[in-house]
């Protein structure tokens, strides 16, 4: 497992012969000893999810960890933004050494800021190296054509100059995505008693020659997928299950959820497997045929000191004949038969290295599974277990991991948390204490193929068992820096889920799965106005985020690239959010940008609309310009701090309010068909499409808040949260403005106390939602963001997180 923990940290911390001419991949240019090579197409984007990942944090704290994040602590001072390859490997004395390649791109390397920072120009076969040294750090780096090649050693960096391809090495490349943000290659020979077992016996080194496998890191779970592959047939065990078909690993089914973990390994013939394990030993098989002729699956269970060994047949009654002769009848527990078993090492002599145990000297039947033990109780267990519906199968956690499993595998793996840090401890040069009981079912899988194998991992972290109308957090994820506003909620056109929009101090925006994965970080000129809308803006079922800074309009596509021929720029400042209206719903959109006393529209093309006559204001506008339709008609609204204005598609007046007024701060609405919003005073102001006007008292403070929809009104002055005329007095504090919305055909309210950081949600007769308030110190967006039946809602937690919180 080691590998895994080396490949991550590495990234934690980043926070055939070819000459020179022929050398066009990244790949052609990694050390020859690499062990282990990391892949990123984001770095920017995947440091924060690893930063978020909760088994890394904790394994941060561990020797080698520390040991990784000062070794590659210069790595820091990069920032590329292509595609980047990480190689770590030991030199001739055995001291870990790094190389990171990259294409070169500007301001990949700013020394003007770093601190102590000298170079010194180096030749060798007249190539120049650069020798830079920051602090105590140096590395060696040289450029050939346009790639960057930097390195720890100085031996390696030379050598580089001239190197000749790894075909093997490339071969495995290869078949990673191209298109993951996060890949990892594996030399496992370069990994002298390193292991990823239960069972000691299976060593990293032995099992296969290379695996290439891409990484999902998000804030409770690492997913790998890939490929492990042998060339020799003969010296890696992974090539035992060549010629045979898995099956479905059915050990999990027997296996008690209060064991250390187990193995699972499959064949469609044992007669083949047996074959090839005997090559892969160099000894001749002994087996007993008529005991293994119709098993196609193996199993250990580990129990402390303990082993349980499964056999599961095909033909229960030609298995049980061939150990008839055998039988003598010990005990009995809960109705089935414990035996006497007298060939205890049979297991150990025909199945090392997947079986260890010797002094089996037990078995019993259930079902099909032929059960041997070298202890009673771990019998008696195992038949409890499975009678009571308490095994590994029957837990919520490994249902959650087996369901990124393969059904049918040639070996599986499944351990608990314990022996998941048993198996750390093994792979360290110093044990670490770490906090692993989150991690109750932590898998492992090989898929024998066509020659090499496909491999599938998965460490994720149980989330408790929720009870009804209970709030649990789902997923705390921390930014780089403070955030800036509210965190937002947008649509993934192609999983028709939500995702999470949110900007940083430094005017970063990020873009988070629902699954609390960064996907990426774009840097952009100014704090984000108001909310980001969505548009298609091709017409083809593709969204992009629409909004504006103070001197900008963006269009960016879900990948965070801006579409032409935006972002626009303006030299006025922008003073309200941008908004957006699709008059017709077909998707001819038009932006209509607030400067001041000034409203804008404009096309997708980024070009004046003509025909939109309207000129200025009388004074600065303080509400977001609106679009509503009634009958067939379109109005325009937005008001200044005495003028309501209410205009047609052409900017020219539809409505003349009889009365206008002093206005609050505060949105307008269309409520019960008629132009809503509230004045200075604190009173509600309505107009109907003759311009008639009507003002109710609601005694509002000076500082409310007000939303609304066609039939619902929902205010909030000082602690006064009113619903539908009915008022709930919430406790004294600094409150955010309250939210409506409108789910499942239900409405919810909310509103936020930055005071005491306490996050409240009413139902449409103000009725406090069970288990509310929970903490939050923002606004909330709520929505059902993963099509399940729950509903989800983010609001920012600490400064620099936001949280995700599940609504059951």
């Amino acid at each position: 497992m080691r590998f895994l923990f080396v490949a991550l940290a590495a990234l934690f911390f980043v926070s055939c012969n070819y000459n020179n001419s022929e050398r066009t991949q990244l790949i052609d240019f990694v050390p020859e000893n690499a062990s282990v090579t990391i892949k990123s197409s984001n770095i920017e984007g995947l440091k924060n999810s690893i930063k978020n990942n909760e088994f890394l944090q904790e394994l941060a704290i561990s020797y080698d960890y520390k040991k990784l994040e000062n070794k590659l602590k210069t790595i820091g001072y990069l920032t590329p933004k292509n595609e980047v390859l990480i190689c770590l490997f030991n030199d001739a004395t055995d001291s870990l050494q790094y190389s990171i390649i990259t294409k070169l791109n500007t301001d990949f390397f700013v020394t003007d800021s770093l601190p102590n920072y000298s170079e010194e120009s180096l030749k060798y076969n007249n190539k120049t190296i650069i020798k830079s040294t920051i602090n105590d750090a140096t590395f060696f780096s040289t450029i050939i054509d346009s790639t960057f090649y930097a390195s720890s050693s100085k031996k390696t960096t030379e050598a580089v100059l001239n190197k000749p391809a790894n075909l093997n090495f490339l071969k495995a490349y290869n078949a990673l995505d191209k298109d993951n943000a996060f890949s990892v290659l594996v030399n496992t020979k370069a990994f002298n008693n390193k292991t990823l077992f239960i069972n000691d016996a299976l060593s990293l080194k032995n099992f296969s020659h290379y695996i290439a496998a891409d990484f999902d890191v998000t804030q409770d779970a690492i997913l790998v997928n890939g490929i492990s592959s042998a060339s020799d047939s003969t010296s890696s065990l992974i090539n035992v299950f060549k010629n045979t078909i898995p099956q479905e690993n059915l050990t999990k089914h027997i296996a008690p959820s209060n064991c250390d973990g187990f193995i699972s390994i499959t064949f469609d013939s044992f007669k083949t497997f047996n074959k090839n394990l005997s090559k892969y030993k160099t000894k001749d098989s002994i087996y007993n045929s008529n005991l293994f002729n119709d098993i196609v699956e193996i199993g250990v269970i580990y129990e402390a000191e303990n082993r349980a060994i499964i056999l599961n047949s095909i033909d229960v009654i030609a298995t049980n004949d061939a150990i008839i002769d055998k039988q003598n009848t010990l005990d009995s527990y809960r109705g089935i038969d414990i035996f006497n078993f007298t060939e205890p090492k049979i297991f150990k002599n025909n199945l090392t290295p997947f079986v260890s145990a010797e002094n089996i000297s037990l078995y019993c039947t259930i079902d099909n599974f032929f059960v041997f033990s070298n202890n009673l109780e771990t019998l008696q267990n195992i038949i409890a277990s499975y009678q009571n519906k308490t095994t590994i199968n029957d837990t919520h956690y490994f249902k959650s991991v087996n369901e990124k499993l393969s059904k049918a595998s040639s070996f599986l793996q499944v351990i608990n948390s314990a022996t998941l840090q048993k198996i750390i401890n093994k792979n360290e040069s110093k044990s670490s204490s770490l906090n692993l009981n989150k991690y109750d079912a932590t898998a492992l899988q090989f898929v024998y193929d066509n020659n090499f194998a496909h491999v599938h991992a998965i460490i994720k972290k149980s989330k408790s068992i929720v009870h009804q109308n209970s709030i649990s957090e789902s997923f705390n994820i921390k930014l780089d820096k403070d955030i800036l506003n509210e965190p937002q909620l947008v649509k993934n056109h192609i999983t028709e889920e939500k995702e999470i929009v949110v900007q940083d101090i430094n005017n970063n925006l990020y873009l988070i799965s629902n699954q609390g994965k960064i996907l990426w970080k774009k840097a952009l000129q100014g704090p984000i106005l108001g909310n980001i809308e969505q548009i298609d803006i091709y017409k083809n079922g593709r969204l992009q985020l629409a909004f504006t800074t103070p001197k900008r309009v963006y269009v960016v596509d879900r990948n965070g690239n801006d579409v032409g021929p935006f972002p626009a720029k303006f030299n006025d400042d922008i003073t309200q959010p941008l908004s957006v209206f699709d008059y017709n719903k077909n998707k001819n959109y038009r932006l209509l940008v607030t400067q001041g006393k000034h409203v804008l529209l404009y096309n997708v093309q980024a070009k004046i609309v003509k025909g939109f006559n309207f000129t200025n204001a009388n004074n600065p506008i303080i509400s977001q310009p609106k679009h509503f339709r009634l009958g067939r008609k379109d109005y325009i609204t937005f008001k200044t701090k005495n003028k309501l204005y209410i205009l047609d598609r052409r900017g020219k007046t539809r409505v003349s309010p009889k009365v206008q007024e002093n206005y609050a701060n505060t949105p307008v609405f269309l409520y019960r068909d008629n132009f809503t919003t509230t004045t200075a005073s604190g009173n509600l102001y309505t107009v109907d499409t003759k311009g008639n006007v009507a003002e109710t008292p609601l005694n509002l403070g000076a500082n409310h808040f007000i939303d609304a929809s066609s039939k619902t009104l929902v205010t909030l002055s000082e602690n006064l949260l009113t619903i539908k005329n009915k008022t709930t007095e919430l406790d004294f504090g600094e409150y955010t403005s309250c939210k409506f919305f409108y789910l499942n055909d239900k409405i919810y309210i909310s509103v936020t106390d930055l005071q005491a950081h306490k996050v409240y949600l009413f139902d449409s007769q103000s009725k406090l939602l069970a288990n509310f308030p929970v903490y939050g110190n923002s606004s909330i967006a709520l929505d059902n963001i993963d099509n399940d039946k729950n509903l989800e809602f983010v609001t920012k937690g600490e400064s620099n997180s936001i949280i995700i919180y599940q609504i059951n």
